[in-house]
């Protein structure tokens, strides 16, 4: 049901014009000034402080002062047992009306607080089906159980999947789910044995988060930018991700060795120049001045992170919080490669590519 016809459904149910059309508008904004309210639908602003009173005085809103007077839909469950004792047409508008009430539109916010888990599940699950390059997802068995297809499809899509499954302390691996479950589904997944949020992160934009069904307080968080989401993305890779056992890697051993995370990729890629290896590699992704779209390929001449020029071997997580960079020595000349949030380098990557190690400068493998 579109807007029009949920205002149609109000006047059949006893409303004018004017009053179905305001509180439809106070449903889509939540709260407002009376003159934000009539800036949002048809009422003339002289005529909104009456059309405002009497739907106080039929329980569909209630008014309050703030500087000016401001009103907000008050919970609709009168309203919705009128309106569900009416024609199914009616029905139809009650429903509309809860959807609204509960579930606030989040387009055009960056973040969004929401009352009901569900809604956040399925946010979860319409932007996991659509990624494009990584998926990150904290959930229980039965939570990953429901998002399978959506993630199934994030993962044809070409998306990196990492899965971390928490359980109670005394959960046994029975309660995991097994390879042929998590096969053309999670490209890695951990096991964390304490409760943990509800938390997916999408494409480095979009966050989706509930705390743990113990937390005392029920709520959720829709994120859509790119900043805050980078937050939640430091959590998942300290607090659900480093510290947890594998039990599944669906990665390849050899060459084409594919990375989201521009920290992983260093972690593999310092032992092999702290030996000599030369390091093919192709990086897609976005300059970081322009956002436009680049693809590079050449030779990994350098990794710069704190700690780089002191340590030898695979860098700890702690060395890798701050700047990280590739150097890559293309055909054309030479690019600084950054990950996540890049500011510093000449490229932010989404997708880096290893496909050649030659260990020796003499031998090549490929992929």
């Amino acid at each position: 049901m579109d807007s029009a016809e949920l205002r149609s459904a109000l006047e059949d149910a006893g409303l004018s014009p004017y009053q179905a059309d305001a509180y439809a508008a106070l449903l889509r904004l939540g709260s407002a000034s009376a003159t934000e309210l009539a800036e949002a639908c048809s009422v003339p602003t002289a005529r909104i402080y009456d059309v405002l009173r009497t739907l106080e005085g039929r329980g569909y809103i209630e008014t309050f002062e703030q500087e000016s007077l401001h009103a907000r839909a008050r919970d609709p469950e009168d309203v919705l047992a009128d309106l569900r004792g009416r024609a199914q047409t009616l029905a139809d508008a009650a429903d509309e009306i809860e959807h609204r009430w509960e579930q606030p539109d989040v387009g055009g916010h960056k973040v969004s607080i929401v009352k009901r888990f569900e809604t956040v599940f399925e946010r979860a699950a319409s932007t996991i089906r659509d990624a494009e390059y990584e998926v990150q997802l904290s959930a229980t068995p039965e939570q990953f159980v429901d998002l399978r297809p959506a993630l199934r499809s994030a993962y044809e899509n070409g998306a990196i999947v990492n899965l971390s499954i928490h359980t109670d302390p005394a959960a046994s691996r029975s309660d995991l789910p097994n390879e042929g479950t998590l096969d053309g589904v999670a490209t890695e997944a951990r096991h964390r044995r304490l409760p943990a949020p509800f938390l997916a992160l999408v494409d480095r934009t979009e966050t989706c988060f509930a705390p743990h069904a113990r937390s005392l307080n029920q709520y959720g968080v829709l994120v859509d930018e790119y900043t805050l989401t980078y937050v939640f993305h430091w959590y998942f890779q300290t607090c659900l991700w480093e510290v947890w056992e594998p039990t599944y890697d669906a990665r390849s051993a050899d060459p084409p060795l594919e990375y989201a995370d521009i920290r992983r990729c260093v972690r593999d890629v310092k032992p092999l120049l702290d030996a000599g290896a030369a390091v093919s590699v192709r990086i897609d992704g976005f300059e970081a001045e322009t956002g436009r779209r680049v693809e590079l390929e050449g030779v990994v001449s350098d990794v710069v992170y704190a700690g780089a020029n002191s340590s030898s071997g695979e860098p700890a997580l702690s060395q890798l919080a701050g700047q990280v960079s590739i150097v890559v020595d293309a055909d054309d000349g030479r690019y600084t490669v950054g990950g996540w949030g890049a500011v510093l380098e000449d490229v932010e990557a989404t997708r880096i590519t290893i496909g050649a190690v030659d260990e020796s400068r003499g031998r090549v493998v490929e992929g």
